[in-house]
C-alpha cells in the first residue's frame, strides 16, 4: 500500500495517513481483512513520528473500517460494508469541506443532509 503525506499541508499528517488508507479502501486496492503495514514501518518510510501514524490508525479504527489488534497490528474489517463507508465518509470529508470553503455552518450542512433524507433517494 502506497501512503503519501504533504508535510507543508494544513491537514494533520496522521488525517492525511488515514485519507490515504480510506481512499484504498474506498476504491478496492486495499481489500476487507488485509493488514495494513506496521505503523513503525510507515513512519520510517513517511519521516514521521510512529505516534503520527497511529493516531491515522486510531482515526480509521474510531470510523469502523479497521481492527486494532495487540500482536496482530491493523487489520481491515472483514464485513462486507467496509468499502462502501469508506466510500461514504471520503464523500462526507469532501462535502464538509466543501461546504467549509463556502462558508456554510455545521448546523447548516446538517440541515441540508437532513432535508436531503426527507426527500427520499435520489433519482
Amino acid at each position: 500500500m502506497l501512503l503519501r503525506v504533504q508535510p507543508d499541508s494544513r491537514v494533520p499528517l496522521g488525517e492525511q495517513i488515514a485519507a490515504c488508507v480510506r481512499g484504498a479502501l474506498a476504491d478496492g486496492t486495499t481489500l476487507p481483512g488485509e493488514r495494513l503495514p506496521p505503523a513503525r514501518e510507515v513512519a520510517a518510510s513517511l519521516g514521521v513520528n510512529v505516534h503520527t501514524v497511529l493516531r491515522g490508525y486510531q482515526r480509521l479504527r474510531d470510523e469502523g473500517l479497521i481492527e486494532l489488534r495487540r500482536g496482530r497490528g491493523a487489520v481491515v474489517r472483514a464485513d462486507e460494508s467496509t468499502r462502501g463507508r469508506a466510500r461514504l465518509l471520503t464523500a462526507a470529508r469532501s462535502l464538509i469541506a466543501e461546504a467549509r470553503g463556502l462558508g456554510l455552518a455545521d448546523e447548516d450542512v446538517l440541515s441540508l443532509v437532513r432535508t436531503a433524507l426527507a426527500a427520499g433517494p435520489a433519482e
